[in-house]
């Protein structure tokens, strides 16, 4: 399908801006003039955009090539002939080029040189055009607890790398959008959210059981929007009969173990322990010493 090109008039001495005609009622605000000899031209990804050169003639020995400038240059049109991936979708229309079917990889800034012969020389004309590709979000990434506990903060967050112009997220609860400011709103009874539409954050100061549901985000800006599946965060109250019970019981080992231990001094286990040591002490240094005498005595002899 052949789509159709129009351009705005900027002001006198400006260069004209081309857009994609399904691309000019809505979205008047893109693209910008830098300088007198520099064009911004404005696509949406998958769709056809003009390259445009404006030299004001073309003749016979006219010579044209179109280089993409960056921190390698290469040739896009050279030998009367379109270079690389550009072969295949791609057409010359006199000195401009009609993308078929522009990618994101394509943007960036091309130059048209065109050179033809005069009475001084050879004569070279140049202009320059700088393609902004608009890209759709894809599904962002959408990180949701499973469970959390309440009276706790908790932070949903979602982000998408695809996008351009970098786009806006908003979060939905149950399939209902929650808002920036959620006193306005009365589909829920908490209002300790806020929700960061630039960064993809969901936060909550102080997460209550009615927070519990399916949540999900979406990715929007002026060309698409696309959002990331729902999933469930379930947030329970802090068990405090349990936390208690729990104390109780360590308690109670600790002073049984307290209680064995004076039982045992009273009864006087670990005294006949030390004088088990001693006996035992004393019967190793007897048997030693009298170890000592024989080997002595027979020496002697």
């Amino acid at each position: 399908m052949t789509s159709v090109y129009c351009y705005f008039r900027g002001q006198p001495g400006r260069p004209r801006r081309w857009f994609n005609s399904r691309f000019c009622k809505d979205h008047k605000a893109y693209g910008s003039s830098a300088s007198k000899d520099h064009q911004v031209v404005t696509a949406i990804e998958y769709q056809e955009v003009i390259l445009a050169c404006k030299y004001p003639k073309k003749t016979v020995s006219s010579r044209l090539e179109w280089k993409k400038l960056g921190r390698s240059v290469s040739f896009v049109y050279y030998q009367q002939a379109l270079q690389g991936d550009f072969k295949d979708r791609a057409e010359m229309i006199d000195f401009s080029i009609r993308i078929k079917n522009v990618t994101r990889n394509d943007a960036g800034k091309y130059r048209c040189e065109v050179s033809a012969p005069s009475e001084q020389g050879q004569n070279l004309e140049e202009d320059t055009v700088t393609l902004e590709v608009l890209v759709a979000p894809a599904v962002p990434s959408c990180e949701v607890p499973n469970s959390a506990l309440s009276g706790t903060v908790v932070e949903l967050r979602c982000h998408d790398k695809e996008g351009n112009p970098a786009p806006e997220y908003m979060w939905f609860k149950d399939g209902v959008r929650l808002l920036e400011n959620p006193k306005l709103g009365s589909q829920s009874t908490n209002s300790s959210y806020t929700v960061n539409i630039k960064s993809g954050t969901l936060q909550f100061n102080t997460v209550s059981k009615l927070d519990s549901g399916e949540y999900s985000c979406e990715a929007r800006n002026s060309v698409g929007h696309r959002r990331c599946p729902g999933k469930r965060m379930q947030v329970d109250d802090l068990n405090i009969s349990g936390i208690i019970a729990a104390v109780v019981v360590v308690a109670l080992v600790i002073s049984l173990c307290g209680l064995g231990v004076c039982y045992a001094q009273r009864k006087g286990y670990f005294s006949k322990e030390t004088s088990f040591q001693k006996s035992s002490s004393a019967s190793k240094a007897t048997t030693m010493s009298e170890n000592d005498f024989k080997h002595t005595k027979s020496f002697i002899i």
